[in-house]
């Protein structure tokens, strides 16, 4: 699907109703996929944001196969109108909910506004995390560089903040850091900057995010009010020409974790009959 207005052109795919390009005036700011670096563009994550523990998750006292980020952006999704998208229905063996997930992606000016709705259609409570993962282009990638660009975060309020970031990952999952980590509001981006994986910040410090370039200047902006952890991530691998800003309403587990799905952290329950609507907004600024 091909939606466009005076200013923007955005292309989405059915399988996992992925965007997969987003061009204005001849210039692409998503990322292509190369598989060499990371092989997704801008995936839904649902209904797991993160790893769970042991690849796993714990619902009535049944453990779970459950990868990384969950299994929405592998899923193919058919057209139900202009710019929106359902999930086919077909079971989830590792997931036992009777489920709805919509997606609808709109163009305002020079804004793409991103809806994702989980409607519950079981007779009991569901639980479950959504989040974004959009992959952003660095302007005028130079590998030789010693900074690729800034990343600005702003908090609820839209004032610039210093986020801390209070936990590490160790083999995708959280442990808490003994030694906080703060950042600056501007954060340049370098080749060590994701070293040790993901910058996560949580507890809803940081809402939007602002991705510049060499020089300073505002290039995108991903913005999402409701965003209970940011995350902000690259491969480490050299030569990796872009930068994801992720918010999330889910997170990965803590290290550890075996408990049930409705004690994960950031976890959201949706009664029977009821949606959750997941809503963010990415912003080009240049």
């Amino acid at each position: 699907m091909i939606l466009f207005n005076d200013i923007l052109t955005l292309t989405v795919s059915a399988h996992g109703a992925e965007p997969v390009s987003l061009v204005k005036e001849g210039r692409e700011y998503l990322w292509s996929g190369d598989a060499r670096f990371w092989n997704r563009h801008a995936p839904i994550l649902f209904p797991a944001v993160g790893k769970p523990f042991n690849n796993e998750i714990h619902i009535g006292g049944q453990a779970y196969p459950m990868k990384q980020h969950g299994f929405a952006r592998d899923c193919a999704f058919v057209e139900v109108g202009e710019g929106r998208f359902r999930m086919k229905d077909e079971p989830h063996a590792n997931y036992p909910y009777r489920f709805a997930l919509e997606a609808q992606y709109r163009l305002k000016g020079s804004s793409v506004e991103i809806t994702w709705t989980v409607e519950n259609q079981d007779t009991c409570d569901m639980y479950a995390q959504i989040g974004a993962h959009p992959a952003f282009l660095l302007p005028d990638y130079d590998p030789a560089d010693a900074v690729h660009g800034y990343v600005r975060y702003y908090g609820p309020d839209g004032r610039p903040v210093s986020p801390v970031e209070v936990s590490g990952l160790e083999d995708g999952n959280r442990v808490p850091l003994t030694d906080p980590r703060r950042y600056a509001p501007e954060t340049p981006v370098k080749d060590e900057t994701f070293a040790r994986d993901a910058l996560i910040f949580e507890n809803g410090q940081v809402t939007t995010a602002e991705l510049c370039d060499k020089q300073g200047n505002p290039v995108l902006r991903v913005d999402c009010p409701q965003a209970e952890a940011y995350g902000i991530w690259a491969p480490h691998k050299p030569g990796c020409p872009f930068l994801c800003l992720e918010p999330w309403c889910g997170i990965c587990d803590v290290k550890g974790y075996t408990g049930d799905i409705s004690g994960r952290t950031y976890v959201h329950r949706i009664a029977p009959g009821d949606k959750y609507v997941f809503t963010y907004v990415i912003e080009v600024l240049a």
